[in-house]
């Protein structure tokens, strides 16, 4: 009877102690401050790391990695009488620092997660939550605030500065630029997360009303009182028991470090206030205000030196002259793309041969590696003549290095030197597609990598016509001209023949620039580039990446064949997937093989209004939706062809639709020439 007795007072010992346990847990009892994280015990993996000043470093300066950070231990979040989550509040002190002024990757998230488990994450755009198979699933339970300094359309991004709320994947619930509403006035004051700024970011939950705030605020501002953003959201469904809390952070192409300075958190209650003196310093660069000159010259100037300061000027004059360059005030409002000839001549080996990449119409690319951060970069070297050319080009060329997209190469400076200008891209480590597609040395790209690569090209180009601030026609699309990053994402590069026009108006007539193969037929007539030029060219590249073969291709002496006759004769026999690259077998997904190429047809229509919009490319291709109900006959290049002396194309042209459908066109034709001509 003893024995059953204490057994029972055992029990209700433990159940005493587990009741007070969560009731210290509603009460309040889990919470952290860490102001400063020296000597702080965290989980972390990948390159995240507490630096000797006491900086969380989520991710350092490292192209294409990720890291996490986590508080040690998991917290319960569910009430065990009811099931409902409790109220909690978090705020951390954060900032990014990159090598190149205005240009970071990709960003940084709170995360509440039930796992610290993230190997399977991928890193840029994911920013090491998600991947490509798992972003936006239910199973997930992971709500984010993340802080994004990239654009995406594919997650329905604002743009490249914004702060969002998360829950299981990529697409945010909701999301404003970051910024902070001022007390008094309530006018949203905006701030850049890319310029090397301390600042706290506030999230509080409300159990009862299932509300969530997030704050943002420069350091060392007190919380204002207007939330930057609020969402109501009923954490029940996503959160389970328990819960992890913690940072993930990720970079792209671009070099940058991503630092918490301090954090706290509080369950069922207000986030302690952090200790702004204990908060480590944020490692912004030096400035470069004080020249190397005034640093030599000036002390041995106090020491009497005389004769060798002389001797070292004259050294100086000589090193200025062979690194000389030229710098106007007109060109002054660029300063941030700019890079010093010194650095690119060190860093591309003084522009030898074996660091050279290739050769093209408008210039060598070198391979380099800066100095200072240790980037791999692409250098190109372009001549120009006129002054005022070379000013219109450079104005032109830094308007593009503002694009941001992952899909295209990034533009991240310039340098000016006589009649010399040098170019400074992402370096690509795989090269050029047609390497891909015609030399026999590479390795067979399988259909999934040909497949994605077509969607990214997609939708760079979509980002170029219609999301940016202006309409920017790349004139030069092809495969030689798509990169491939260490993942074999393809980015379009090469943006010297690109012109931009405001959205609304017309572009302006200019000369017939381009590939042939790649030229659409009206650019003969008119000489003027529009979206639908690009449009064009980008249907004979799907052709070319789902083919294997050139746009014009010989195939005996004196003899070629036209890539878009011929798809389109095999598609007039029923063989159209006899064109598909033989070099993929039967390793491809018929459907979207069959899609590929119907699209690529319809792309490189010989009228300009018989195409689509990129942004309805976009949808083809991602299945959002369906191809139109095309014939061969409706595609017949050489019956439409001859339509354009007769005039059909301005006929075509006047409908209101931006993308004349298959059954106008059809209707049309037939008013000009009868049916008999089908």
């Amino acid at each position: 009877m003893s024995a059953v007795l204490l057994r029972a007072s055992v029990c209700l010992l433990l159940l005493l102690f587990l009741h007070r346990k969560l009731a210290a847990s509603a009460n309040g009892g889990d919470s952290f401050t860490y102001s400063g994280f020296r000597g702080a015990n965290l989980t972390l993996d990948g390159v995240a790391a507490i630096s000797s000043g006491g900086l969380l470093v989520v991710t350092n300066k490292t192209t294409q990695i990720k890291g996490h950070a986590f508080h040690p231990s998991p917290l319960h979040f569910r009430n065990p009488s009811n099931g409902t989550i409790f109220s909690f509040s978090t705020t951390f002190v954060f900032g990014f620092v990159s090598e190149f002024t205005n240009l970071s990757g990709n960003g940084m998230a709170f995360l509440v997660s039930p796992t610290t488990d993230f190997s399977k994450a991928l890193g840029s755009q994911y920013l090491g939550l998600f991947n490509q198979s798992n972003n936006g699933n239910s199973t997930n339970h992971v709500l984010a605030i993340e802080l994004d300094s990239i654009f995406n359309p594919e997650f329905a991004d604002m743009n490249d500065n914004h702060v969002g709320i998360d829950i299981n994947g990529l697409k945010s619930n909701k999301s404003q630029s970051a910024g902070y509403y001022a007390d008094g006035s309530g006018l949203l004051n905006p701030l850049s997360l890319r310029n090397c700024e301390a600042m706290q970011v506030w999230v509080d939950y409300d159990g009862q009303t299932k509300l969530i705030n997030v704050t943002l605020a420069p350091v060392p501002m007190a919380k204002p009182h207007k939330p930057l953003l609020s969402d109501t959201i009923d954490l029940s469904s996503v959160f389970l028991d328990p819960m992890y809390v913690g940072f993930s952070s990720s970079t792209g192409p671009f070099l940058t470090s991503h630092y918490v300075l301090g954090w706290s958190f509080k369950m069922n209650g207000v986030a302690p206030d952090l200790d702004g003196s204990l908060l480590p310093l944020l490692p912004c660069p030096r400035s470069k205000g004080k020249s190397d000159v005034l640093d030599i010259v000036l002390p041995l100037a106090s020491a009497g030196l005389v004769l060798i300061t002389v001797g070292i000027i004259v050294l100086l004059v000589r090193r200025r002259i062979k690194y000389a360059e030229l710098l106007e005030d007109w060109e002054l409002e660029y300063g941030p793309h700019r890079f010093s000839y010194k650095d690119l001549f060190e860093a591309t080996k003084g522009f030898r041969d074996k660091e050279l990449l290739g050769m093209g119409g408008f210039g060598r690319v070198y391979k380099g590696v800066l100095q200072t951060s240790k980037a791999e970069v692409a250098v190109k070297r372009v001549s120009h003549e006129s002054r005022q050319g070379m000013r219109e080009f450079i104005a032109e060329v830094v308007s593009i290095g503002r694009l941001r997209h992952r899909n295209l190469v990034q533009l991240l400076g310039y340098c000016r030197r006589k009649g010399e200008l040098l170019l400074v891209y992402d370096y690509m480590q795989n090269g050029s597609l047609d390497k891909f597609l015609y030399d026999e040395a590479k390795p067979t790209l399988d259909w999934p990598t040909r497949f994605r690569i077509i969607k990214g090209v997609a939708s760079g180009l979509l980002y170029l016509h219609e999301d940016w601030e202006q309409v920017v026609i790349h004139r030069d699309v092809k495969a030689s001209n798509v990169l491939l990053d260490h993942e074999l994402n393809g980015r379009l590069g090469d943006f010297g023949l690109a012109r931009l026009y405001d959205h609304g108006t017309a572009p302006k007539t200019t000369r017939v620039v381009g590939t042939m193969g790649y030229l659409a037929p009206e650019l003969a007539r008119t000489g003027k580039a529009t979206t639908t030029t690009d449009v064009f060219a980008f249907g004979i590249f799907v052709l070319e990446v789902a083919c294997g073969r050139r746009p014009v291709d010989p195939i005996t002496f004196g003899e070629e064949l036209i890539l878009l006759d011929w798809v389109l004769e095999n598609w007039r026999k029923g063989c159209i997937l006899e064109t598909s690259d033989p070099r993929l077998g039967e390793e491809f997904v018929v459907e979207e093989m069959e899609l590929v190429l119907k699209l690529g047809l319809l792309c490189s229509h010989p009228l300009p209004a018989g195409r689509p919009s990129m942004r309805q490319v976009v949808e083809y291709l991602e299945g959002n939706a369906p191809l139109p109900e095309l014939s061969p006959t409706y595609l017949s290049f050489s019956v439409l062809a001859m339509l354009h002396n007769e005039g059909f194309d301005d006929y075509i042209m006047s409908y209101p639709s931006s993308v004349a459908t298959a059954t106008s066109i059809s209707e049309g034709f037939q008013k000009q020439m009868g049916s008999s001509a089908f």
